[in-house]
């Protein structure tokens, strides 16, 4: 039986919250009637304010305008990730928004580089990817339309500002602010689900539909309703993070930067005000006091704020829609800030609710696909992370050591071992990571393949030298006239090309 607008609760506000608050209020507005409680006396965590390109068709679909979103936000623009001693303590490479070079007769461009690379180290693999070569340079612009050679970009954001635009947006459109901490919850009779909630001020909050945003508490979803947490911890052996504020860099470059310590990992985000640190790392091998030091000494100019302390646990709920209650964020999983994933996790659950947004009592068979859908996005970003610390030759410490020697989930095992064996990267339709991304990880890591295509490996080296010369060459050409990035963000950042933003189950970047 059909329904008429749906009473939707959303508990918690920040990024997760107001994300979904602004989308529903865009995308369903005669479908529902939405409610946000939230504290100004409970913070969020923000452990990470970087972001990858898929957030550009979030804002599109709310018809945000760049321009006034870079303002808002204090944003900075981003190509790539660059990864510093993750494969040997001084090794570095970069994971851009691209694709490598062009398919030759149908065969992926990589094995064409690598039947060179021996012969021509000095053609890296970055010099064929004009993400990778404008963020080198610190350089920026939007990909030009019907580019061969096109890209995405994201954003380096202040995840609190963004919280705050899309809270006005979600105002704008009819969403209630309440002010408040929930003192109760109150189940619904016919399956246990949540009926109301009750705050310390008295008020009872009713709803059809509860949108748990409340962080790592899972306030609904775990302690009320008892869904269980799969840890994945044994994976994912890091359960501290700090984060400290420091001052604004000179040069802002269009990449986030993630260095390995002996014990995890540091990032560094740029905004246009400040730059955002931390360091993500495993509690039995450092001490908190330690960690935040490291991470002080590593800065580029002085604090500009106290330490964050953050504690946390790989792994995700079993379920993150139960009955009446749709987790969406943290109270549904998490995963450390590695390759930027989170807002896209929350992204994800929004459009997947807005998908199998019910239209009965029950929702069932919605409500399972929804769960199954959310349960390989994560498992996908999960096993893509793992591979970074998994595929590492660091000799400096236990913590490295057990990671390269750990037993890993049986997908992605194969994975490895298929590109080891023969440089094909295994793809799959659904899920964030394509072949350039997986591409730019088991090289830059260091592992390399036994053998590649038959086709190529028949060719002579020598005709291959000329054509890849002409494509980096061209590259960098290409590159080089491109805008400075701290040009563009003096001039409020630049309006994006004409075509249309990248859609959001696309394979590549770009």
């Amino acid at each position: 039986m059909t329904v008429g607008p749906q009473r939707i609760v959303i508990v918690g506000g920040g990024t997760a919250g107001w994300m979904s608050a602004a989308a529903l209020a865009r995308l369903l507005p005669s479908r529902v009637s939405l409610q946000l409680i939230e504290s100004e006396q409970i913070g969020t965590v923000g452990v990470g304010e970087a972001t990858i390109p898929h957030i550009r068709y979030f804002n599109a679909l709310l018809g945000i305008d760049e321009r006034e979103f870079i303002r808002a936000t204090q944003a900075t623009y981003k190509l790539a990730i660059e990864f510093v001693g993750w494969g040997r303590e001084t090794s570095r490479y970069l994971h851009p928004f691209s694709a490598f070079g062009g398919d030759i007769d149908g065969i992926d461009f990589h094995h064409y580089w690598l039947r060179t690379r021996d012969e021509w180290p000095e053609l890296n693999l970055d010099a064929f990817s004009l993400a990778a070569q404008a963020a080198r340079l610190g350089r920026f612009a939007p990909p030009p339309e019907h580019s061969e050679f096109g890209y995405g970009y994201a954003f380096h954001l202040d995840a609190s500002r963004y919280a705050g635009y899309l809270r006005a947006y979600a105002e704008q459109r009819g969403v209630t602010r309440t002010e408040g901490r929930i003192q109760s919850v109150i189940p619904r009779e016919s399956d246990g689900g949540v009926a109301a909630l009750t705050l310390e001020s008295g008020e009872r909050i009713e709803g059809d539909l509860f949108i748990d945003c409340s962080g790592f508490r899972s306030l609904l979803l775990g302690q009320t309703l008892g869904v269980p947490f799969n840890s994945w911890k044994h994976w994912l052996p890091c359960d501290r993070a700090v984060a400290i504020a420091s001052g604004a860099l000179s040069e802002p470059p269009s990449f986030t930067r993630s260095t390995a310590t002996t014990t995890g990992w540091q990032w560094r985000i740029p905004l246009q005000e400040r730059t955002g640190n931390g360091q993500v790392y495993d509690s039995r091998s450092i001490s908190d006091d330690e960690a935040c030091a490291q991470l002080i000494g590593s800065l580029n100019g002085a604090p500009q704020s106290d330490p964050n302390l953050i504690r946390f646990e790989a792994g995700a709920r079993a379920r993150s829609w139960d009955k009446n209650v749709i987790a969406i964020g943290l109270s549904s999983g998490f995963l450390e800030p590695l390759e930027s994933t989170s807002i896209y996790l929350i992204q994800m659950a929004i459009f997947k609710l807005v998908e199998f947004f019910p239209n009965s009592e029950s929702g069932a068979v919605g409500r399972e696909a929804f769960n199954r859908w959310m349960s390989l996005e994560y498992e996908r970003v999960r096993d893509f992370i793992i591979l970074h610390y998994h595929l590492n030759q660091r000799e400096d410490s236990e913590f490295w050591q057990d990671c390269a020697h750990m037993s890993v989930p049986e997908g992605l095992q194969r994975k490895i071992a298929l590109f080891k064996e023969s440089a094909a990267i295994e793809f799959y339709d659904q899920g964030l990571f394509a072949p350039p991304s997986w591409l730019a990880v088991y090289l830059g890591q260091g592992l390399n393949p036994e053998a590649i295509d038959p086709r190529v490996a028949q060719q002579p080296i020598a005709s291959l030298k000329g054509p890849l010369e002409q494509l980096a060459n061209h590259l960098n050409r290409t590159a080089q006239a491109l805008p400075l990035h701290r040009e563009v963000l003096a001039r409020g950042g630049v309006a994006p090309s004409a075509a249309a933003p990248m859609s959001l189950y696309g394979g590549r970047y770009g």
